[in-house]
């Protein structure tokens, strides 16, 4: 919200305090969050009013937010605790433990068990440290004088506190002044207007004789200031009328301090999701611009103003603040050119292009059947008919209607944003997601029983940074579900007809969703089981579908009337208004119209057996294509993410792929490396992957190298494509021809090799205690702090600050915190008298939320605060102690603990108990890793052996010696690493030897060893958060950086460019241990053998790792060249 806005807030609480609304008030506040009324919530303690102090509470702060807002809420409920017990309530207090106190038990079980016993006694006092409670009144008043030193010392009621000073009646003053303004701008100002409304602008009737001076009073609004006294207004708006935002203002949401709670708008009218994010006189004036503080309304002669607001200059600006560029495209970009027709079969009824893989696209059809297709070779690469998968878990509904009549259609397929699950919404009931793998392969993963008749919609979004499924269908209700195990998670009701679209999506971390019904309504809902926050009118009142722009800026919807008008709109989110109505569609569509977006530039339509297009800048049609005849009547549209590609349907069950100039590159090299591959030897058809991350796996070994250094990235755009702008990318199946001049230069060009400090930022963290080497690190999965463990069995952690002008993310640019509690107290893990720390294998998990840390040094496994430091509870003590941990995805009380004498115990944190034993190596467990779409955990030991488990019964699956190197002794043993890659199929394996990678079958697609620049044994190994890179520590001090997909190396960091000269004297310092951040892939931590951590980034010129190849004498290399090592062949 802007700084105006956050002004106009307080205006409007001073006013409704004058006016004696005290509850509208103290519910602004709340809501608002930019006033914390101490007054108020210290009447509000006194009266034990403890719903409405926590309900006023709630709109500053949450329960997990810090270390102070858990000290104020568990202080409010162990007050209303007590004094439940001192009534004899006993229910009542058991109601509070349960409900209310429970939640902290996580973070102090023994304190909570305190609590619990305090039922026990006939009177609380008899605890020693209750023994001096005195009275209700006086405990609240101890109690109120404890919350306000917590309330003081919390950062986010920091400015929160005190009202700002301004004069009386400053809402009412400033409306006079626009009143006044107004009159001076009426064309016949009479002398005494008579105003009796707020709602529309002031004019003055016509009347004949010259201009009177300004009014002197308003029979309304009070004495209108004279016009000399008000300052001219500035240049942002030339006098725009004064609105009001509509009932359903969607402006504002995305600036809310506590997005959980429904706002109302300023407006009367239906409630919007919250108040709008600027006043009413600022919805048409632009945001100031970044880095200044505020608009200056003094800089602008108003005699200027006057001319240009009688002449008719106009400079609206949209509330939204996003300046959308001049039109860089053209009608070229557009895909019109028809270059593949493919034959579904059955009348298509939805597409979606995978996100990554940009020639894939997905199908589902009228008889409930989907389809993957390869457009680029016109391949089939799955079919799945319509099969319930388990009818027994279905309910009796679903059942009889399948009985009653067994015809089922898919009414939307989509994509999940990483491509890694594909969701399908049927006509009866049900939902089916498939796992997808690379190869084309189509898994079951869920299916739910989500809606009483059809499921009209499916969707993914990321509510609280968890995947989840958004649904809605006939029974009138959206519904989100979890995508991992398929709990549902909410249910939002409030339409009065069946919902017909849903459309998740977020703002500055607010994140919502659109739906809309065929009654018309579209409402929008927070992920809070609240209600609807908006409620209005989409154009047609029938079926509409929405979307926003790819960059989520603009917002469209497209919807026709059951008498076939079909409209397209853009909205104006600021007043919850249309923006624009697009023309162009016939007087009555033959179906309901369908639309799509690409390229943040362009919308296209199917209507009248055509394609139409749109500038979004332009409300008439841009152009239309019919490409070559044979579209539906309302053909189906899906444009690929790139835009290069445009699938369309067919009248006759088919499908057309339009293409424009980058599309039809694309489309040509698929065809040569087809043609290339048909020349070539013999071997099993599998279908051309885009942005695979390792050969197909029904390929050879042999023939797999082959295939890897022919690969092209699709990540990027495709003109970036056709320029070689490969870094960072993952690499494609396709092979243009290079001429015998380019090879050879490619072969000479010799990978980055970073031996300074200038190429690189890297900072050392600050640290004043003992040196101890560093055997464990890892950043927080918030990226805000990082965690290292020491071989003396001490843990340090690192925070990062926020600032208003720093983020509070870790970085190289910014020296942390060494950070402590107040109570000074370490976070050391037990240590065992037969096993010293130093010589212990050291082993640490985090929960997900970052609350606790599970840790070992060679004792028993401690289980830690990490508020607090203190440690909750030990168990498993040695021997033999445990050596590696880690936590099962789906539940943080089942932990997988790697034991020292070679076996994995499944353990239950909650209930202390060991579940099962699983054996199967020789040596101590040195790594785990779980696999949630496999359902699979992989060890690996000592042993240099790796085994498969599943998850369910914890059967071993298969297990596998890892290869040793040519030239070296086999069988291996030494420590070996796991780690699975994002798409929880591939998986790293690292040993001092090797770095490789495994299929879910342990195959092993390639590896790397030491050699050449980089020949020291390997240290540590990690996959970047983005799983493009994998970054390695070798034992001289070498820092390696290589391509996930084909384990070329990128670029070598030597030691002189991160470790000060200063450090190296006299010692070899080395990395013990990479940490990988959750959320940059170009920053890593290193912990060092002298107990240095180190967090280093790419320089601001180079912001990723590896450059592209040097220039040569007559220019820089041709533009396909590639930035990885060379090969024995041509690198791609």
């Amino acid at each position: 919200m802007s700084s105006l806005s956050r002004e106009l807030v307080f205006l409007i609480l001073q006013f409704l305090d004058e006016e004696k609304f005290k509850e509208t008030v103290h519910k602004l506040e709340q809501e608002s969050g930019f006033f914390f009324n101490m007054r108020h919530f210290e009447d509000q303690v006194q009266a034990g009013e403890w719903d409405e102090v926590e309900r006023y509470l709630c709109g500053f702060t949450k329960v997990e937010d810090n270390r102070y807002s858990m000290k104020i809420f568990f202080e409010i409920r162990k007050q209303k605790y007590l004094e439940a017990l001192d009534r004899q309530d006993r229910a009542k207090a058991v109601e509070i433990l349960v409900k209310d106190l429970k939640v902290f038990a996580s973070f102090n079980e023994e304190l909570f068990k305190e609590i619990t016993q305090l039922l026990t006694l006939d009177n609380f006092r008899q605890n020693e440290q209750l023994s001096k409670y005195g009275d209700t009144k006086s405990a609240r008043n101890i109690m109120l004088m404890e919350l306000k030193k917590l309330i003081e010392a919390n950062p986010l009621f920091r400015d929160k506190l005190t009202f700002p000073p301004f004069k009386s009646s400053r809402l009412r003053t400033l409306i006079n002044q626009s009143l006044n303004w107004q009159h001076q701008l009426c064309k016949n100002p009479r002398p005494n207007p008579d105003i009796k409304t707020l709602f529309t602008d002031h004019t003055c009737s016509p009347a004949n004789g010259a201009r009177p001076p300004p009014p002197g009073n308003s029979p309304l609004v009070g004495p209108v200031p004279k016009a000399g006294v008000f300052p001219p207004l500035g240049g942002h708006s030339p006098f725009q009328p004064v609105v009001s935002p509509s009932p359903g203002a969607i402006a504002g949401w995305m600036a809310a301090t506590n997005p959980s709670l429904p706002h109302p708008a300023v407006a009367a009218g239906p409630p919007s999701l919250m108040q709008p994010s600027t006043a009413a006189a600022f919805l048409k004036h632009p945001r100031a611009p970044t880095g200044v503080t505020g608009m200056d309304y003094q800089s602008a002669d108003s005699e200027h103003l006057m001319k240009r607001i009688r002449t008719g200059q106009s400079e609206e600006v949209s509330f939204s603040g996003v300046s959308h560029t001049p039109n860089a495209y053209s009608q070229d970009d557009l895909p019109k050119t028809v270059v593949r027709t493919l034959s579904q079969g059955s009348n298509v009824m939805s597409m979606d292009f995978h996100p990554q893989q940009q020639t894939i696209l997905l199908v589902g059809t009228n008889v409930g059947d989907i389809s993957l297709w390869e457009v680029g070779s016109r391949e089939r690469l799955a079919h799945k008919p319509f099969k319930v998968w388990d009818i027994s878990s279905c309910t009796m509904g679903l059942q009889t209607a399948l009985l009653k009549d067994a015809a089922i259609s898919v009414n939307r397929c989509v994509w999940a944003p990483d491509g890694l699950l594909l969701g399908v919404a049927f006509s009866k009931h049900i939902v089916q997601i498939y796992a997808y793998n690379p190869t084309g392969e189509l898994r079951h993963h869920l299916e739910i029983d989500a809606h009483i008749g059809g499921v009209n919609d499916i969707a993914f979004a990321h509510p609280n940074k968890q995947l989840c499924i958004v649904t809605c269908g006939d029974d009138k209700t959206i519904k989100v579900w979890d995508a991992q195990a398929g709990r549902r998670q909410y249910t939002f009701e409030g339409h009065e007809a069946p919902v017909y679209s849903v459309c998740p999506h977020y703002k500055e971390n607010i994140q919502f969703i659109f739906s809309t019904a065929i009654d018309g309504k579209i409402k929008a809902w927070l992920y809070d089981c609240v209600g609807s926050r908006v409620d209005y009118d989409a154009p047609g009142h029938w079926c509409t579908t929405m979307a926003y722009s790819a960059d989520g800026t603009r917002l469209f919807s497209c919807g026709t009337s059951k008498e076939g008008d079909s409209h397209l709109v853009e909205w104006n989110e600021s007043e919850g208004s249309i923006k624009r109505n697009y023309s162009g569609f016939r007087k009555r569509s033959l179906g309901v119209v369908q639309f799509d977006t690409t390229r943040n530039r362009f919308l296209a339509a199917g209507d009248e057996f055509q394609i139409k297009f749109w500038d979004m800048d332009n409300t008439n049609v841009l152009t239309v294509v019919e490409a070559d005849g044979g579209l539906a009547a309302s053909p189906r549209l899906r444009f690929n993410k790139e835009g290069s590609l445009l699938a369309a349907t067919l009248i006759d069950n088919g499908i057309k792929i339009l293409a424009n100039n980058d599309g039809l590159r694309l489309i040509r090299m698929l065809e040569s490396r087809i043609a290339d591959g048909s020349r070539g030897p013999s071997e099993p058809s599998k279908p051309l992957i885009v942005n695979a991350l390792g050969p197909v796996s029904t390929v050879s070994t042999s023939v797999a190298p082959t295939l890897e250094r022919d690969r092209i990235p699709p990540a990027v755009s495709i003109s970036n494509l056709l320029q070689a702008s490969m870094e960072n990318s993952r690499l494609v199946d396709v092979k243009p021809r290079v001429s015998d001049d380019v090879d050879n230069k490619i072969k000479v060009w010799k990978m980055p090799d970073i031996v300074d400090q200038s190429q690189l930022k890297a900072l050392r963290l600050p640290d004043p205690m003992t040196a101890s080497k560093i055997v464990r690190l890892l950043f927080t999965n918030s990226g805000l702090a990082l965690l290292a463990l020491a071989s003396n069995a001490v843990h340090k952690l690192w925070k990062w600050q926020r600032t208003d002008r720093i983020s509070g993310k870790s970085s190289a640019y910014v020296v942390p915190q060494l950070w402590q509690p107040p109570s000074g107290t370490l976070m050391t893990n037990d240590v065992s008298d037969t096993n010293p720390s130093e010589e212990a294998t050291a082993c640490i998990a985090l929960s997900k939320n970052d609350s606790y840390v599970m840790s070992a040094s060679g004792g028993k496994v401690s289980l830690f605060n990490m508020m607090t430091f203190k440690v909750m509870t030990t168990f498993t003590s040695p021997p033999p102690a445990a050596t590696f941990l880690a936590f099962h995805p789906q539940d943080n009380n089942i932990i997988a603990i790697g034991m020292e004498d070679s076996t994995i115990q499944i353990y239950n944190v909650r209930v202390d108990e060991v579940k099962t034993i699983l054996k199967g190596h020789q040596k101590r467990i040195t790594g785990l890793a779980f696999s949630q779409s496999l359902n699979t955990l992989v060890s690996s030991g000592a042993d240099a052996q790796l085994c498969a488990w599943s998850i369910d019964g914890w059967e071993k699956k298969k297990a596998r010696f890892i290869q040793a190197p040519h030239g070296r002794s086999s069988p291996l043993i030494g420590d070996t690493k796991v780690q699975f890659h994002n798409d929880q199929i591939h998986l790293l394996v690292v040993h001092e030897s090797q770095i490789s990678v495994y299929d879910s079958n342990l195959e092993c697609l390639r590896s790397w060893y030491p050699k050449d620049s980089l020949p020291a044994p390997i240290t540590s190994a990690i996959y970047s958060c983005d799983g493009l890179l994998v970054y390695a520590g070798f034992s001289d001090g070498a820092v390696a950086v290589f391509d996930a997909d084909s384990l070329r190396l990128r670029c070598r960091i030597a030691p002189s460019a991160y470790i000060p000269s200063s450090s190296t004297s006299g010692s070899s310092v080395y990395p013990l241990v990479i940490a990988a951040h959750p959320s940059e892939p170009n920053q890593i931590a290193v912990g060092m053998s002298d107990g240095v951590v180190h967090v280093v980034e790419p320089s601001d010129a180079e912001p990723k790792w590896g450059g592209p190849p040097p220039a040569q004498e007559n220019g820089s290399l041709p533009s396909n060249s590639s930035n990885h090592q060379p090969s024995d062949l041509p690198a791609r």
